[in-house]
């Protein structure tokens, strides 16, 4: 089977796949080690008439006027080494290429990284450290001393997908308490899981720790609103590894203002990055990361390494583990 890597940044594909991984590939299926980007395939479509395998991760075309896939007629599989397809997608079904992604791997960074933010905000890290740096050594001390530690704390989870039930894995060494809070989820499941299920209201009012899981979807869009953190805890911390859009922002802002006492820990926002003048970058009691959550560095390999595995399971003939279909996309990130 003819298998070519596609990405409008070429450096993408070295970057995820790397060369253990290629070189595997390369056992497999008849790979061209060649990246190809979009104008690369309409300028000589001849080239890529009988591909039946495609690889690709961020930048991946589509999403636009052009429909790359009445380039590639004979496609059967598209493998994306990283998270979200929505962009695309729509297009390739419709020509019927089965997707799989390597949303599963993806998910286990941003699963520990929201871990890491959780454990540290129950003890009052973030702030309290900003203000050690001021040599308010007092104040620091009294800072922590007002958050609730990582014992018999309540930790609230939007959101109870793959990165969500990861965080929720992930949290089970601690004392801690787990709300949820997921249309999705049954009484049956959270039981389950070992957590209460609850309405966002609940969520807000009850939890230390806040932690945005939320699919991106038309009906997330703005759910958290001003109410919601205006009725968080004394001390409590919110945290966003999900989406921007799901907050509204300026709601957000203005109790930020109003509340020294609670904390927002935000690596998404509305628009990336923001604004210069954006009231986050003066206020102490928001902590902004650069959308980074996601697989980085070493840990991007992982997402190859279960494209390749999934390649394996294809020319097996086995199910796939991590295949998209358009009734599983709507409810995904």
């Amino acid at each position: 089977m003819k298998a070519i890597f596609i990405a409008n940044n070429k450096g993408n594909i070295e970057y995820v796949y790397g060369k253990k991984n290629i070189e595997k590939i390369a056992s497999l299926v008849d790979l061209d080690t060649e990246v190809y980007c979009e104008e690369d395939i309409v300028a000589s479509p001849e080239k890529f008439k009988d591909v039946e395998i495609a690889f690709s991760t961020w930048s991946m075309p589509g999403g636009g006027e052009l429909k790359l896939t009445s380039y590639l007629p004979s496609l059967k599989i598209l493998f994306y080494g990283a998270g979200s397809v929505k962009y695309f997608a729509p297009e390739y079904f419709e020509k019927g290429v089965r997707i799989t992604s390597a949303y599963a791997a993806n998910a286990i960074p941003v699963a520990e990284f929201s871990v890491g933010q959780i454990l540290l905000a129950n003890k009052g890290f973030f702030q309290s450290a900003l203000v050690a740096k001021k040599k308010e050594h007092e104040r620091a001390l009294k800072i922590a001393g007002a958050h609730a530690g990582n014992y018999e704390a309540k930790v609230g989870i939007v959101g109870a997908g793959m990165i969500g039930k990861k965080v929720i894995e992930l949290l089970k060494p601690y004392k801690l308490d787990i709300y949820v809070f997921d249309v999705f989820m049954s009484e049956e499941q959270a039981s389950a899981l070992g957590v209460k299920k609850c309405t966002l209201d609940e969520i807000f009012e009850e939890c230390d720790i806040v932690s945005n899981h939320l699919a991106n979807v038309p009906a997330t869009v703005g759910i958290m609103k001003k109410e919601h953190f205006a009725k968080m805890k004394q001390n409590a911390t919110f945290i966003n590894t999900g989406r921007g859009a799901q907050v509204d922002e300026d709601g957000l802002i203005e109790v930020l203002k109003e509340r020294e006492d609670i904390c927002a820990l935000l690596d998404v926002t509305i628009k990336e990055p923001l604004d210069e003048n954006s009231p986050l970058y003066e206020l102490e009691n928001a902590i902004l990361t650069p959308h980074i959550a996601g697989s980085m560095s070493n840990e991007v390999r992982r997402m190859s390494e279960l494209m390749v595995d999934e390649l394996e399971r294809y020319l097996a003939g086995e199910e796939l583990q991590y295949e998209i279909t358009a009734e599983k996309l709507a409810k995904m990130a």
